[in-house]
């Protein structure tokens, strides 16, 4: 089966297509032959430090679209033939997503949301979890009011709709080409950039309960939150003291990837139209590097997809 893979760490044209084999799956696990695989940001830092754990080639993913091909002893929520979408480790010695046939455990594969192709469903199991997941560490009350950065991004039009359920008051900054893309996601708009802090602190006097920080503004985004809150990371944090009683909360996706309950919430909510899948654009595996080319180059609307 031909796979995406990373030989050694470096750009994106360390990429390459190999062929290798797939083994079939164990009890509770499904092998699914892949349509789609989304591009996410966690395959730039596989592709550029490697998995120094594991033997190379490595091969990236973390979420995947297509049929079940077979299954294991005792799989009965899935059979083959079903449309699927899976969220995957790629940092295992299987590999990831971006691979024809991948095998993975059962308890992270539910159905492909109603109406949806492999394509955009592909775009929604990982960063779905990390949403759940940031939303679930911040704890918020109904009527606490939120602030996400990076507004108009794949993660945060997943956290917006999935923390409004919750009766949340969500600020987010977007550039005034992105306004209305982000007030229909159900946000209130502040203004990007520098100035981002001020302008929350404009709209929430006292500061924001939470925050989740999908752009990376680290510290520079402390000034939106008040004494005592609390800010999701989705990259690390290095251990150093915050300010004020701010209290950070690491998203690691990696361990809610078999949270079935939250998958089959995700395909529900996108499902009905409550969260939009997009795509930004699709290519063969051949042109992986160019995926990552437009990940790195900033500004996407949706995730670039592998399509097999």
């Amino acid at each position: 089966m031909r796979a995406v893979a990373i030989p050694a760490p470096g750009g994106p044209d360390v990429l390459e297509v190999i062929d290798r084999d797939v083994r079939a799956p164990g009890a509770a696990e499904v092998r699914i032959a892949v349509r789609a695989a989304a591009v996410n940001p966690t395959d730039i830092g596989l592709r550029a430090g490697g998995a120094p754990d594991l033997d190379p080639p490595w091969v990236p993913g973390m979420d995947a679209a297509g049929l079940v091909e077979s299954v294991g002893d005792g799989v009965d929520r899935v059979a083959p033939g079903d449309a699927v979408m899976a969220a995957v480790m790629p940092r295992r010695p299987d590999g990831g997503a971006q691979s024809e046939l991948l095998v993975v455990p059962a308890a992270s594969v539910v159905p492909l949301p109603a109406g949806s192709d492999a394509g955009a469903a592909s775009t929604l199991p990982m960063n779905g979890l990390t949403a759940l997941l940031a939303l679930e560490l911040l704890d918020l009350a109904d009527g606490a009011t939120l602030a996400v950065t990076g507004g108009a991004g794949l993660l945060a039009s997943y956290v917006i709709p999935l923390a409004r359920e919750r009766g949340v008051r969500v600020l987010a900054d977007a550039g005034p080409a992105d306004e209305a893309l982000v007030t229909g996601f159900g946000a209130e708009v502040v203004a990007r950039g520098d100035g981002f802090a001020d302008a929350v602190r404009d709209a929430a006097p006292d500061g924001v309960d939470g925050l989740v920080d999908t752009a990376l503004l680290g510290r520079a985004a402390f000034g939106a939150i008040r004494d005592g809150g609390a800010m999701a990371v989705v990259r690390g944090w290095d251990d150093s003291p915050t300010e004020r009683g701010i209290e950070i909360r690491p998203v690691a996706v990696r361990t809610v990837l078999e949270r079935t309950e939250w998958l089959d919430l995700l395909r529900e909510r996108a499902g009905d139209g409550r969260l939009t899948l997009r795509v930004a654009a699709e290519y063969p595996p051949e042109r992986a590097a160019d995926a990552h080319r437009a990940m790195e180059a900033g500004g996407l609307r949706g995730r670039g997809v592998i399509v097999f």
